[in-house]
């Protein structure tokens, strides 16, 4: 698979500048660390409160992860027996919808009353990755081509080998899709539900950490964990990427169509 360098180099090029930018304002502008610190102060906290700010990124990690398994669990079960019954596909589905639409940040201080911290944060999470994962499979299990259907059909395969040799390899790009949006999701419940987990005293995730250091005015550990956050965004998205490459790069044109 060819891939220009370019690929790599503007992205990077685009963060020096930006970062170079960020310097230049807060050293033109001589602004105080308490309204924004320069790049090497923030840097500079990242290695000092390493300890405070890696534990707490594990604990963010660690939610997230738990949550997706649990999306995908949750999601491919229901959507094979959304493939199989379709009256239970129009009774289920729209309480789903309900689910996927209703903010979490409006959820997040229930789930805190009814349940501890640490499994209202997991609920957070998992409300939003749990739909990409079950409406993206479902699209996929019911994205067969009739024709093949059919030549199964006359063939005399079972429902049961009809689902493994068809059905599921066809719903598998369309899963690991939705499974990409929903790592993405995860990690996006789990900081709203450590928010208002910090919003009450409780807590030790990295968002907790973000508002810690505002209450505190400790804005340079505040922009460190804000980043750690972004970091741990793009190693969920760079793995689930490499999940999605490794189980489509020899069949699927999705992945061949890069090829030359």
């Amino acid at each position: 698979m060819a891939t220009s360098p370019l690929r790599w180099f503007l992205p990077l090029g685009v963060l020096v500048a930006l970062v170079l930018a960020w310097s230049l304002v807060v050293k033109i502008n001589n602004l105080p660390p308490y309204v924004l610190p320069a790049p090497g102060e923030v840097l500079e906290t990242l290695i000092e409160d390493r300890a405070v700010l890696f534990a707490s990124m594990l604990v963010t990690l660690q939610t997230t992860v738990i949550a997706l398994l649990f999306a995908v669990a949750g999601g491919g079960a229901l959507a094979l027996i959304f493939a199989s019954a379709r009256i239970v596909e129009f009774s289920l589905f729209p309480i789903a919808v309900i689910l996927q639409v209703t903010p979490v940040i409006a959820v997040a201080p229930l789930m805190l009353i009814y349940l501890s911290t640490d499994a209202a944060v997991l609920v957070c999470a998992w409300i939003v990755a749990f739909f990409p994962v079950l409406s993206n499979t479902t699209l996929g299990l019911n994205s067969v081509d009739p024709n093949l259907r059919d030549l199964f059909r006359l063939s005399g395969a079972s429902r049961g080998q009809t689902l493994v040799q068809l059905k599921l390899p066809t719903a598998l790009p369309y899963f690991l899709g939705g499974l990409r949006i929903a790592g993405g999701l995860a990690l996006i419940g789990a900081v709203v539900g450590e928010i208002a987990a910090g919003s009450a005293g409780q807590g030790s995730g990295l968002a907790f950490r973000i508002v810690e250091s505002a209450y505190r005015l400790n804005i340079p550990r505040l922009f460190a964990a804000l980043i750690l956050i972004s970091l741990t965004g793009i190693f969920i998205y760079a793995a689930l990427s490499l999940l999605s490459w490794l189980a489509l790069r020899r069949w699927h044109e999705s992945e061949l169509g890069g090829r030359t």
